[in-house]
């Protein structure tokens, strides 16, 4: 499966919203991998993430041949530290935290895992990580020892991601983190997404299908749903 990103460019120039389910391995049994790539097949999604900010579990090579076997979309990983990288994927979010000053994510896993890379069959697509204040510390705070920015503070929120996009990021990622109270707020993705021109990612926090809409309609290309998924695999029958 080639052209991941080509695929994403194509689809904001046409305004052709994608939608993302999010996997973490440590919340999956790889038993339940076929019931619940049938739901995500019966879903509007169009990509699947694969990671978290803590996977103790070294299952991920696994969990993702389990799932080609039911599910054609592009499996993403989406990683936390370099000892989540799997071959089996399609593509990786070669993500670098930019709203956080943590050498480690900014620069040293990407070194880490540059011999991982090299050696892979991966569609490598470099992405501008955006922290935002979800109203509760969430698990990739904690993981990272960053402060997020706060959900109200939307010129931060844009210049770090036009500096991003500036710094030849291929896509901007806005997360208030996995099991956020709140979502990014629509005021913030919308004032990011009218200034800059590459394609715009927004999860966490994001708990109905009226609010994903919402969401796609002031600017999101794509939207990251993972916990409220997780919590309910026919969130998008309900």
């Amino acid at each position: 499966m080639n052209n991941i990103y080509q695929n994403i460019v194509a689809a904001k120039k046409n305004n052709s919203k994608l939608l993302a389910i999010l996997i973490d391995p440590d919340k999956t049994n790889i038993t339940e991998i076929e019931s619940l790539s049938q739901k995500i097949n019966q879903s509007p999604a169009t990509h699947i993430f694969i990671g978290g900010s803590i996977v103790e579990q070294v299952c991920i090579d696994s969990l993702i041949i389990e799932i080609k076997k039911y599910c054609s979309l592009p499996i993403l990983i989406f990683p936390g530290h370099p000892s989540q990288i799997s071959n089996e994927a399609n593509g990786i979010l070669f993500l670098s935290l930019l709203s956080g000053r943590n050498p480690d994510y900014l620069i040293e896993h990407h070194i880490n895992s540059v011999d991982i890379l090299t050696n892979s069959d991966l569609e490598i697509i470099s992405t501008g990580y955006i922290l935002i204040d979800g109203g509760n510390e969430t698990a990739v705070q904690r993981v990272s020892q960053t402060q997020p920015i706060e959900n109200t503070n939307i010129d931060l929120a844009y210049k770090t991601a036009k500096a991003g996009e500036y710094l030849g990021k291929k896509l901007i990622y806005l997360e208030a983190g996995s099991g956020a109270k709140n979502h990014v707020s629509l005021e913030m993705v919308q004032y990011v997404s009218k200034n800059i021109s590459i394609p715009l990612i927004v999860g966490g926090g994001i708990k109905s299908l009226s609010k994903i809409e919402e969401i796609f309609r002031v600017g999101a290309d794509i939207v990251v749903i993972g916990t409220a998924f997780e919590n309910d695999v026919n969130f998008f029958s309900n």
